[in-house]
């Protein structure tokens, strides 16, 4: 129970605020053309942040076995769609600069 709380805290600490910088743009200067696609960034990140509390959550409300593999499946399709956005989104950004 207690990784579940942890993993939490780290990606709420971590991910979060990241994703949320980069999906208004809220980036320091220097970073902007480290961070090329920005928005697209952002919103890979805000969606493999959702896979934490999706996981989480149920398991600490004492959810029943269907709702918690239920938010376990959602979790991994969003994992899974954040991943394919930020490959798509690094692609573009590296076929743009040749």
């Amino acid at each position: 129970m207690i990784w579940h709380w942890t993993g939490l805290a780290v990606c709420s600490l971590t991910l979060l605020p990241a994703a949320l910088a980069m999906i208004t743009g809220c980036v320091p200067q220097r970073l902007h053309s480290r961070l090329a696609p920005m928005r697209p960034g952002g919103w890979a990140l805000l969606a493999l942040y959702m896979a934490a509390p999706l996981n989480a959550v149920p398991r600490l409300a004492g959810a029943s076995p269907r709702l918690i593999m239920a938010a376990t499946a959602v979790a991994g399709v969003l994992a899974v769609t954040g991943a394919l956005v930020a490959a798509v989104a690094a692609h573009r950004a590296a076929r743009a600069g040749t």
